[in-house]
């Protein structure tokens, strides 16, 4: 028996049913959401308040980026080998501590800082909790719907973050877009506490070389790219960071080839759904992450916007995220992930051209109207799609490994696209210091149809419709 389990209190016994453990569990995916949309929408009020340039403001969103994708694999890892209930409950108090940390900053380092803290809590958190929802779960039927459940409520995390960060900067300050998700996160930590059985422990170590040669990796990437907008890509500091950040992924890879309990087991990428799967996760992040930050700036500073209209205008993205999550697993059935893939991408791509081709000057329109809801279609259909690709069919004990795989994935895609699209529209936008929004759009449009091409390497075994799963 597991210390996890054998300190487990009497309440713990009782029978509770699984809907209510995975309320739970879904509230934490719901706090981060819900976090990262409101700080993205209170972007331009942080910018002025703390007086930081456009490098600066997007150094914010990165250092958040970068923690998160650079430590979920060892997110993953923890949560197998010390049970994934209590790596839970450590990083939901590490996540909170670290949003005090932001809601009390008066500088852009004291705000980076805590925003690293955040990344690192997410970090353990995602897959944590992912892998509770796995074990949960157990057939592959239960898991579609699963999964699509769990993106309509990153999708409602969405919508309510673009409406209370909006509200909440113009009448109480950007600081309070920190303060807001506490008390989720205090209720998702206590139904976890007493619903959700603890999961078992892997043996094992942890593979500390490869957490700080990925880590370095991805730091190293995304910092070079953020500061040749500023320096220049030819600069020495550009070239250096351009350097380090490949040649440390690449000695990643070697360590885990070596290592006794690698981080990533290199035989998982002998699942040809696994690496389909991630890699156009990392394409749909990088689009995500990049679009949520750089739209609040093109609506604020280009259109005029207040906080509040921009966090209203931009609900049919969050309203249409959860369509095509709660239509996903249908689709599934339907066509087959892959197929349903596609089509997702091809509606996130015609959203993104809609953006490049009809330009709005002034205010909302009807263009962005349709724009959006495009947008949130093929996001929310095509991230739980993706995802299902990859972790329908994990075997037991691999629920950490391909939840916190997949996830990286996703995050590390939306570190590098989020600081490349920063260093390439802040450079294009010559010495204003500004961006060049068109640039942004235009490079969006580049990561999908790259996402489209990769997307029919997947087997077309996989394609093969499933049976009709059970209500949870």
């Amino acid at each position: 028996m597991s210390n996890d389990t054998a300190r487990t209190p009497p309440l713990r016994r009782l029978r509770v049913p699984r809907g209510v453990a995975m309320a739970g569990l879904a509230t934490s995916m719901f706090l981060v959401v819900l976090g990262t949309a409101m700080v993205n929408l209170a972007g331009p009020a942080i910018r002025q308040g703390l007086g930081l340039s456009a490098a600066e403001l997007s150094m914010v969103a990165s250092s958040y980026l970068v923690a998160l994708a650079g430590l979920l694999l060892l997110g993953g890892r923890l949560a197998d080998v010390l049970g994934a209930r209590r790596v839970f409950l450590a990083a939901m108090a590490l996540y909170l501590a670290a949003s005090v940390l932001c809601a009390v900053a008066v500088s852009g380092p004291m705000l980076i800082a805590g925003r690293i803290g955040q990344g690192i809590g997410a970090a353990a958190l995602m897959p944590s909790s992912f892998a509770l929802m796995l074990s949960l779960y157990t057939s592959a039927a239960e898991r579609a719907r699963a999964m699509g459940l769990w993106g309509v409520i990153s999708g409602i995390g969405s919508l309510l973050g673009v409406f209370f960060g909006g509200s909440l900067t113009d009448a109480l300050g950007w600081q309070s877009v920190f303060w807001a998700p506490l008390a989720f996160g205090v209720v998702s930590a206590i139904v976890v506490w007493c619903s959700v059985p603890p999961a078992p422990c892997q043996p094992g170590r942890f593979d500390v070389p490869g957490a700080v040669t990925i880590t370095l990796g991805i730091c190293a990437l995304a910092l070079g790219m953020i500061t040749a907008s500023e320096a220049g890509w030819g600069a020495p500091s550009t070239l250096i960071s351009l350097t380090i950040g490949p040649a440390s992924l690449v000695v990643f890879v070697l360590v885990e080839w070596r290592s006794a309990h690698p981080l990533v087991p290199l035989d998982v990428f002998h699942k040809k759904p696994v690496v389909t799967a991630s890699a156009v996760l990392a394409l749909i992040g990088a689009t995500l992450a990049s679009l949520l930050f750089f739209l609040p700036l093109y609506q604020q500073d280009v259109l005029g916007m207040s906080a509040l209209s921009t966090g209203l205008t931009q609900a049919p993205i969050a309203l249409m995220m959860i369509v095509g999550s709660g239509l996903a697993p249908w689709a599934a059935r339907r066509v087959g992930p892959a197929r349903a893939l596609r089509a997702a991408l091809v509606l996130l791509l015609l959203g993104l051209l809609w953006l490049v081709v009809n330009p709005t000057t002034t205010g909302f329109s009807p263009n962005l109207l349709g724009a959006f809801s495009l947008i949130g279609a093929g996001l929310g259909l095509g991230s739980v799609n993706a995802v299902t690709m990859a972790v329908r069919d994990s075997g037991a004990g691999e629920g950490g490994l391909l939840s916190a795989l997949v996830t990286t994935a996703q995050q590390l895609g939306g570190a590098i696209g989020l600081a490349a699209l920063a260093g390439i529209a802040i450079g294009a936008a010559g010495e204003s210091g500004d961006i060049a929004f068109t640039t942004v759009f235009l490079g969006q449009c580049a990561l999908v149809l790259v996402a489209l091409a990769l997307s029919y390497v997947s087997a077309a075994g996989r394609d093969r419709p499933r049976a009709a799963s059970p209500r949870l």
